[in-house]
């Protein structure tokens, strides 16, 4: 199995370009992950579900075709560390080749991108920044890689 991170636009804050790379590579001991930074034009004359519908064009032009469709959004189902960790383990055992995490701009993502998902995942009930969010999406990956190999990380 392996994961892609679908991202739109690049992360802007250095502090968070380093810990978004710290984790890609320690990920990288356990499974293979690949950031997918989509490039976004401004489109500030468009309202915001026309700017959402363009993003998910963006999106589904990027998304590898028959990979299981991770979409995060704050209505999503949460889920323990641990649970994380089983529902990963559950995927491989399913022989799932591709999962695809979807994370949406700062406006969230289109209908169409939730309707077609897999899952829907959400991280907190609070709200993150969609730069701070690739972050904990990663430190969780890496946390239920750890879990299901039983390293000390996680306690």
């Amino acid at each position: 199995m392996k994961l892609e991170i679908l991202l739109l636009n690049k992360t802007k804050e250095p502090y968070l370009q380093q810990g978004i790379g710290d984790y890609q590579k320690r990920l990288r001991r356990f499974i293979p992950v690949e950031l997918v930074e989509i490039k976004v034009k401004k489109l500030s004359t468009r309202s915001d579900s026309e700017i959402r519908a363009y993003e998910s064009s963006l999106l589904n032009r990027r998304l590898t075709q028959g990979s299981y469709r991770i979409v995060l959004d704050s209505h999503g189902k949460q889920l323990s560390s641990e649970s994380f960790s089983s529902f990963l383990s559950e995927l491989e055992h399913r022989a799932v080749q591709t999962v695809s995490f979807i994370i949406g701009g700062p406006l969230g993502l289109a209908d169409e991108q939730l309707h077609k998902a897999d899952t829907v995942l959400s991280l907190s009930a609070m709200t993150f920044t969609h730069d701070m969010t690739r972050l904990i999406l990663l430190e969780q990956l890496y946390r239920a890689y750890t879990i299901k190999v039983g390293t000390s990380y996680h306690k």
